[in-house]
């Protein structure tokens, strides 16, 4: 049983983990932190202005990365989804390629060249995520893009090196986190699952215990005070023992028909076993998912039925879930009918 539960707990982990639970990525402390990003990508931008040709690729190079970084707490799933991780790992190339693109030769470096930097912060993510793969290839890909730009400009790789490989530091002590995290993190969803898949197992059983208790409850005040008097020894009279036969047919019809266990049912039912009716009622379960307030109208209809029989016999059946009627009443007197009771009522 143990295996079992630990089996049940582990599919439950793995259904429900996402790592930005971990991290607090669903906050609103996280959504604050994203925005304080964007907003240092736009001052950095403005501020490298000075430096830039045109204005629009810096903007457009500024919603890139507060795109990225926006993604990286909204999309679920760990590790992150394949087509979020793509556009992410293009976040340095694309942001760096807008902003040299419009910067002088050579490069002022500093704040100019802010996406380098910035475009790390969404690698370095990236590898908690579980995308520590696509981080180094975006970091790679961002370093060719300044290697690039400063042989093609005739400044040499050299300085697209140095201005670029810096960033990888970040990314590898993001890396070692990330190896050293999420481990972690399934230990602590597994053991969240156990918890939850424990706290189901008492909560039912102590739905179990306390509807055994009231049915233990509903039988001693309903059977005692006739066991008491039979336990005196003396004869029982004609009232007494009808008495007994129609608390028989009640104790029978609660162990198998509890969906059926309404007071005006009950009521009705009495009523026609007094007039000498022979009731039979069974469940099948198929009232388990019905709405209270359909139960409800049917439960009615059953009593109403029931109270218009004056002899015969009546079996009402509470089909298997699945049937086009909910319910059936067989009624044998004069005649025979058959009544199915289900979202209509028909003969």
């Amino acid at each position: 049983m143990r295996s079992g539960r630990a089996s049940r707990a582990v599919t439950t982990a793995e259904s429900t983990r996402d790592v930005r639970d971990l991290l607090g990525m669903r906050t609103t402390a996280a959504r604050v932190l994203v925005s304080l990003y964007a907003l240092v990508c736009l001052v950095l931008a403005a501020f490298g202005a000075e430096h830039t040709s045109a204005s629009w690729p810096p903007a457009l190079a500024v919603l890139v990365c507060t795109f990225a970084a926006f993604t990286l707490i909204t999309v679920p799933g760990d590790p992150l989804p394949m087509p979020a991780t793509i556009p992410l790992a293009a976040t340095g190339t694309v942001s760096s390629a807008l902003v040299f693109s419009v910067l002088p030769v050579p490069s002022p470096g500093g704040i100019a060249t802010w996406p380098l930097g910035m475009s790390t912060v969404v690698f370095t993510f990236m590898c908690v995520r579980g995308r520590t793969l696509a981080a180094w290839i975006g970091l790679a890909c961002m370093i060719a893009t300044a290697t690039f730009w400063t042989y093609v400009t005739g400044q040499g790789i050299g300085p697209g090196l140095s201005l670029s490989v810096v960033n990888a530091a970040p990314v590898l002590m993001s890396t070692f986190f990330a190896f050293t995290l999420r481990p972690l993190a399934g230990s602590i969803y597994l053991l969240r699952a156990m918890s939850l898949q424990r706290s189901a197992e008492q909560a039912a059983s102590a739905a179990a215990l306390e509807e055994r208790d009231a049915q233990l409850d509903r039988l001693d005040s309903l059977a005692r005070p006739l066991l008491e008097r039979i336990a005196t020894g003396e004869l029982l009279d004609v009232g007494e023992r009808r008495a007994g036969v129609l608390l028989e047919a009640r104790l029978r019809d609660g162990l198998r028909a509890p969906a059926l266990q309404d007071p005006e049912v009950v009521e009705a039912a009495d009523a026609a076993r007094r007039r000498g009716v022979d009731v039979v009622m069974l469940d099948d379960h198929g009232l388990d998912g019905v709405p209270p307030g359909e139960q409800a109208r049917l439960r009615r209809a059953v009593a109403d039925e029931l109270d218009s029989v004056s002899h015969g016999s009546v079996t009402v059946r509470v089909l298997p879930p699945g049937r086009r009627a909910l319910v059936t009443i067989l009624v044998r007197g004069d005649s025979v009918r058959r009544i199915e009771l289900g979202s209509t009522s028909q003969d």
